[in-house]
């Protein structure tokens, strides 16, 4: 929290003074400061070999949970707070993404050998032209379109069950993407990725794998308004109907972790194959979209050659995502959502399928920077046999940005 706090700081007094410093007139001035609601707060040197956009956000949520059999609970915490610093060095092509998580869940627990996950996005970004984009770092695997889309841009207070289960989230490696936009009529994009293949941070084990990632995106009507692919609910109210429909594959070879990216360590190596489908619709308000995805692996049990009562499987599965909003003009939304995730039959004796149905109340106060979330989930958990559980909980969260 310390290192937060310094770090914002620090950025605010590098702006400020740079403000200052233009209001004066003072010839030795080498940056400009602005603040906009396109560009965040930042600074551009005025010879313009260097730009830095400021950003940040904070979760603030509550919430009660209560499974069958047991006694309620409540929660309460800072689910996210992120710093973001974006821009460019020596020229517009060449640009640079850092961002920082300083939340409990998001640094997870450190201890020898594990360290912090403070660092969610480090990459240098080169732009050839408007169509073309290389990147090298860590960052986001273009996998299923709810978690490209950033957390601070979801319509309830958090993404599916099975995004949490089947995402393959961040990691390290070189990514592309090309893409020509037209405003009203069809174009595609397409974006791929070659990286390490266990998640970002990873510095326990080593292996020969890489993870392999395609994605190919469609736009039949045109551009969404503000790319409002990006981002859930449909806060811009399309004049025309717009839909987009993407398809991903990615490979993870020699996977370490029970779901490639993220999980549990294996006790020994496997491939996983994973598969996404997206589909987004938005017209005058009402935002339409649907998800299917799906993680495959030969043999998916490991056991410890040391200990064989020991043993950990990769998730492998299927699951199905359907969500409907409507943005009243007051800026209100309504939206519900359910989710069905199915396991594999080699897994089904350790873990159970799920039904999720979510209805949810938001108020947008300065779009998607600013905004009040409230919702109510129910899950059926039927265990292997005949056990059914039924649990309830509720969440109301708060979020502001910049």
């Amino acid at each position: 929290m310390k290192k937060f706090l310094l770090s914002i700081s620090l950025l605010f007094s590098l702006v400020i003074m740079a403000q200052d410093v233009k209001k004066t007139g003072n010839s030795k001035s080498i940056l400009e400061g602005y603040y906009t609601s396109g560009k965040k707060l930042g600074f551009t040197a005025v010879d313009s070999l260097f730009q830095m956009n400021i950003g940040f956000r904070v979760q603030s949520r509550i919430g009660y949970g209560k499974e069958q059999g047991k006694s309620g609970v409540a929660e309460g915490e800072i689910r996210r707070m992120r710093l973001k610093l974006d821009g460019f060095v020596v020229s517009p092509k060449f640009g640079y993404k850092v961002e920082l998580g300083f939340s409990a869940r998001d640094i997870g627990t450190v201890a020898v050998g594990n360290s912090g996950n403070v660092i969610l996005d480090g990459v240098f970004i080169y732009q050839p032209s408007s169509n073309l984009k290389f990147a090298f770092g860590q960052t986001k695997l273009p996998g299923n379109n709810q978690r490209v889309i950033s957390s601070g841009s979801l319509e309830l207070t958090d993404r599916s069950i099975n995004n949490s289960k089947f995402n393959i989230d961040r990691d390290f490696g070189v990514f592309v993407e090309y893409g020509k936009t037209k405003k009203d009529k069809f174009y595609y994009g397409l974006k791929g990725a070659i990286s390490k293949g266990e998640g970002r941070n990873w510095v326990k084990t080593s292996d020969d794998g890489v993870a392999l990632t395609g994605k190919l995106e469609l736009f039949p009507m045109g551009a969404f308004t503000k790319n409002g692919s990006n981002f859930e609910a449909d806060l811009m109210r399309e004049k025309t109907p717009k839909l987009m429909l993407s398809g991903a594959f990615s490979q993870n070879n020699n996977a370490q972790r029970s779901q490639g990216q993220l999980g549990g360590s294996l006790y020994e190596a496997r491939t996983l194959k994973s598969v996404f489908v997206d589909a987004v619709f938005k017209y005058d308000g009402w935002s339409a979209s649907g998800a299917y995805m799906s993680r495959t692996a030969n043999n998916p049990i490991t056991v410890d050659a040391l200990d064989p009562t020991k043993s950990h499987a990769v998730f492998v599965g299927h699951g199905v995502d359907a969500q409907l909003s409507y943005v009243f003009p007051s800026e209100y939304q309504v939206i519900g959502r359910f989710s069905t995730q199915k396991v594999n039959d080699a897994i089904r004796t350790r873990t159970p399928n799920t039904d999720e149905y979510t209805l949810g109340v938001s108020k947008y106060i300065f779009g998607h920077k600013v905004k009040v979330q409230t919702e109510v989930s129910y899950d059926k958990i039927y265990a292997y046999g005949s056990s059914v559980s039924n649990n309830l909980f509720a969440r109301f969260q708060v979020e502001i940005g910049l």
